[in-house]
């Protein structure tokens, strides 16, 4: 380690960030890793090899997820230096996973002995899609940024309806180890080199397979984007004002769905005006159209959940409505951590403390299609999706064909949070074989297809519906029959033939 390396390592990771959207330069993630990983290769320190590996982890998380600030700071009121504090200390708190992944790889390298081609082939890149995983579930997970996501619009986004989010981390990372393998002047360049060739041509072929296939009849869909701002939101003085222009949006015009954003209605429906609902199920029931409308709903004292109420023509609909709840809420937004009271009280944030709903709910009929919502955060667990899917097929109970995101992401300002979420919803898409709608209050609004591919989209910060014919589709990917398993076992399998490998040498 020179001593550049630590002030590289930072930089690297801040430069990885424009692998992922808006930017989209894809090769940045694999080459700024292949760096990373060439460094672990020349050292066994652990503490070496750990501050490189948390210094790229922090600023890429520190750069990538920066909009946290604005919500922090703009809307929720908290001192600057604060609200930076706070980003600081989530990004420090990201950066150990990358830290224990570089760390360990070092040990691994001197306890087992192993050569420079199985360490960056088979160990750092297990460890590597290990620790990704181990980030999106631990302390309810926080995915954002996992490097999978970089390669939805590259060559390897083949591999997304096999192994999922995680597997492509796990096939990025021996992509950086063979470039890490040709950069070092051990003698085997050609292998990796083919290796990595392989590899994205292979992403490129999977890509042109079809695993689901179109069933029933297109559908029509309205999005609506009502660009609140969010310090509006929930005030008494623009409760009306926004309740009338949802109200206007969704008796404009007949769709076979009509979609709002999240908590597009922010009251209760005790709460609304009395004819308020009534006017709209009126609506629906002569138009023939199906809502989805985004509301909390309560079950009693102090029990709130984050909804999506459904509304069709079925005159039984008005009494007895679709209904799903966010299962995977979002820490200090939607649920309070142990200790952390005094933070949302800080923050002012309202109904910050929610009950979750069901891990398996049933899609809502329409037409000859069914749509499965997700709300704002939970899209970004990719198994969780995968398993309302794969448990109605094992269960022999309807199983969506479109998948409809509800959000609203205003908290984080006119920044990178909104096509970095966008990006998020294509990859589930690619995950499922599924078309996706979202309907979001300020963006991004947008119809994604079933290969990942967005369709339309509405542009940011607009007043607007985006409108849609919407194709639905039925069949199992491997990663809605296997989720996270099929990465996990050749992660596993990696470090095995690894162990197996040190074992014959010595």
């Amino acid at each position: 380690m020179t001593r550049w390396t630590p002030l590289i390592a930072l930089l690297a990771g801040v430069l990885n960030v424009l692998a992922f959207a808006p930017f989209n330069i894809w090769p940045i993630q694999i080459l700024t890793l292949a760096w990373v990983f060439r460094q672990i290769s020349r050292t066994t320190s652990f503490r070496r090899n750990a501050l490189t590996g948390w210094l790229y982890g922090f600023g890429w998380a520190a750069c990538g997820v920066h909009w946290l600030y604005i919500s922090m700071h703009d809307y929720g009121g908290m001192a600057g230096w604060m609200a930076a504090l706070a980003v600081g200390l989530l990004a420090a708190y990201l950066g150990i996973y990358a830290a224990l992944t570089a760390g360990l790889a070092g040990w691994l390298k001197q306890r087992w002995q192993v050569s420079p081609a199985v360490l960056l082939l088979l160990v750092l890149p297990a460890l590597w899609a290990l620790s990704e995983w181990v980030r999106g579930w631990l302390f309810t997970g926080f995915p954002w940024l996992t490097s999978g996501y970089a390669h939805n619009v590259g060559p390897l986004a083949g591999f997304a309806p096999l192994i999922g989010v995680y597997g492509l981390a796990w096939i990025a990372a021996v992509i950086a180890g063979c470039l890490a393998m040709v950069s070092l002047r051990t003698g085997r360049r050609i292998l990796p080199a083919v290796l990595a060739v392989v590899l994205a041509c292979a992403g490129t072929a999977l890509h042109l397979v079809q695993w689901t296939t179109p069933v029933g009849q297109p559908i029509t869909a309205r999005m609506l984007q009502g660009n609140i701002p969010q310090e509006m939101k929930f005030s008494n003085e623009a409760l009306l004002s926004t309740l009338n222009m949802y109200d206007e949006m969704i008796r404009s015009a007949p769709a076979d769905l009509i979609a709002t954003p999240e908590t597009a209605v922010p009251l209760l429906p005790q709460q609304l005006p009395p004819d308020y609902l009534a006017r709209l199920i009126r609506f629906i029931q002569s138009s023939g159209s199906h809502l989805a409308l985004g509301i909390p709903l309560s079950d009693g004292p102090n029990q709130y959940a984050n909804s999506v109420i459904g509304f069709s023509p079925d005159p039984a609909s008005a009494k007895s409505p679709y209904r799903y709840d966010k299962h995977h809420l979002v820490p200090f937004g939607e649920f309070i951590p142990f200790g952390f009271r005094w933070f949302v009280d800080m923050m002012s944030i309202p109904l910050g403390d929610m009950t979750r709903g069901n891990p398996l709910q049933l899609p809502f009929a329409v037409k000859q299609q069914w749509v499965m919502p997700n709300i704002c955060y939970e899209d970004l667990f990719g198994e969780e999706i995968a398993a309302q899917l794969g448990g109605a097929y094992y269960a022999g109970q309807p199983q969506a064909s479109i998948l409809l995101n509800l959000s609203n992401i205003a908290w984080f300002g006119n920044s990178i949070a909104l096509p970095q979420h966008l990006q998020i919803s294509q990859m589930r898409a690619l995950e499922t074989g599924r078309p996706m709608l979202r309907s979001t209050n300020t963006g991004a609004t947008a119809v994604i297809g079933p290969n990942g591919q967005v369709i339309s989209e509405l542009q940011p910060y607009t007043r607007n519906m985006l409108s849609a014919s919407v194709q639905g589709y039925q069949g199992q990917t491997p990663y809605i029959l296997f989720g996270n398993k099929l990465m996990l076992a050749l992660a596993i399998v990696s470090l095995a033939a690894a162990w197996l490998l040190s074992r014959r040498k010595r």
